[in-house]
């Protein structure tokens, strides 16, 4: 597509990607009230959450192929109407069950939506400067929906009861679905006979539902319970399983050149570290200012809003300039590097923490450098890919940042409640402890960080690969 209608096309795609994701969060503030109404035992009431990132984690990577072969549009539209219907679901469920099966559903059409949406704006954005500045646009979406969910969920529930949370998703999902049909062009795709690898299929989207399972089950019974273990070594067996059928098969779900694109292994594998850090600070820090702290729910949300507003003047006003005068990676450094500071900010927080003085410049720091990583890093996932294969490489981008933030979720959890125990039971006052814990797990957290920024400083000094695609959308060394 080209001319005028790009950039409000542009603003239905990033719509639906703020849809999925102010759902992703605005569900975590509502669960007390969910649990009182419906009747959720305390060990079930997770599985509100994880029944949609089990969907949601596992089903990126067939969804972004999916995208390839049936055409983007029709498989966005697809993904934001099953959301919509599921969300009514949601909202009039009865029971547990009748919930959790909703909020699967959900995670379907989550994942449709968001697997090909990178790909569509690869199409959208032929140019490489006008694509960072879109990306930028898109990014923003994401990183300051995380932190508006908060507060919009503490709000809607307050105000008018959990299911407000689900409902209000009808009317935001049926005008992105009308203004879809009117402003995205419609791309055939490549077509069904291209090939769609079924068994490698059902391997991939097994073995990355049950790594899904395998995280969440961690941060519910311990890493070295016998559900956790079972869930991984589950999935390790239908990865090797999907990775040998990629050998095999005459039309691979991931062909071996998309994993060739010059800089993606490299882009993933930074994204990777980077949102498994990004997720922990969301909600360790969320954790530390209601029980540490005493702030109330909606103080919290609030406390959170100078993250996104700093997220948006700095991906919305100087991202995408800086990517296209100075290019993604070196801005993607540069982004790291302040997370690293504000993540050593957070580990020194004092049980007497004042707001203003120790959180506050934390939350600017975070904004900057989520500001200028995110569109970084995805710029640099997506530079390499052919136009037939930008749907997959959307997905793959989607599933790395969806697995590395549930297992950094659950890894700095587990670290930050592992030492919070020790300390209380070596007879440190609790709300010691607990701050104590925090401070740790942030602390790992600046580790990752620092890993994300030496790997993205070592792949720079690597020369490009050639890669063996058909001509890519963009000039790679652009992407710098």
């Amino acid at each position: 597509m080209t001319g005028t209608h790009r950039w409000p096309a542009l603003l239905v795609l990033c719509a639906g990607s703020l849809m999925i994701i102010l759902d992703g969060s605005i569900v975590a503030v509502a669960l007390p009230a969910i649990q009182d109404d419906l009747g959720f035992p305390p060990a079930g009431l997770a599985w509100v959450v994880n029944a949609y990132l089990v969907a949601f984690g596992g089903l990126l990577l067939l969804a972004g192929r999916l995208g390839d072969l049936l055409g983007r549009r029709q498989v966005f539209l697809a993904g934001v109407a099953l959301f919509t219907l599921a969300s009514l679901a949601c909202a009039a469920a009865t029971g547990p069950a009748t919930l959790v099966t909703a909020r699967f559903v959900q995670g379907v059409g989550g994942a449709l939506t968001t697997a090909v949406a990178l790909g569509m704006i690869v199409r959208l954005f032929p140019e490489p400067a006008e694509r960072a500045r879109a990306i930028a646009v898109f990014a923003f979406t994401g990183a300051a929906g995380a932190s508006l969910g908060l507060l919009a969920g503490g709000v809607l529930t307050d105000l008018a009861g959990w299911r407000a949370i689900f409902l209000i998703n009808l009317p935001i999902g049926g005008l992105i679905l009308v203004a879809g049909i009117r402003l995205v062009v419609r791309d055939l795709g490549i077509g069904l006979r291209a090939g769609l690898d079924v068994a490698g299929a059902l391997l991939a989207t097994a073995g990355l539902m049950a790594t899904v399972l395998a995280i969440v089950g961690a941060g519910e019974h311990g890493w070295t319970s016998a559900r956790t273990l079972g869930a991984a070594g589950l999935a390790a067996v239908l990865l090797a399983g999907f990775a040998a059928r990629q050998r095999a098969a005459a039309t691979p779900l991931l062909p071996p050149h998309v994993l060739r694109a010059p800089g993606l292994i490299a882009a993933n594998a930074v994204q990777f570290l980077m949102v498994a850090a990004y997720f922990g600070f969301q909600f360790l820090l969320a954790l530390h200012l209601q029980l540490v702290l005493g702030l109330g729910a909606a103080a919290t949300g609030f406390a959170f809003l100078p993250t996104p507003l700093a997220i948006a003047a700095v991906s919305l006003g100087l991202a995408g300039r800086l990517v296209g005068r100075l290019g993604a990676r070196r801005v993607l450094v540069g982004g790291l590097a302040l997370a690293v500071v504000g993540f050593l900010l957070l580990a020194r927080l004092p049980v007497d923490a004042g707001y203003a003085r120790d959180v506050l410049p934390a939350l600017l720091v975070f904004g900057a450098a989520g500001g200028l990583t995110l569109p970084a890093v995805t710029t640099l996932a997506m530079a390499g890919a052919a136009p037939a294969d930008a749907g997959l490489a959307s997905g793959l981008a989607n599933t790395t940042q969806q697995v590395g933030g549930a297992l950094g979720l659950a890894v700095l959890a587990t670290l930050a409640a592992s030492r919070t125990d020790a300390l209380r039971a070596a007879g440190t006052e609790p709300v010691t402890a607990l701050a104590a814990g925090y401070r740790s797990a942030f602390a790992v957290a600046a580790a990752l960080v620092t890993a994300a920024l030496l790997l993205a400083l070592l792949s720079a000094r690597r020369p490009a690969p050639v890669p063996v695609t058909a001509t890519p959308v963009s000039d790679p060394t652009a992407v710098r």
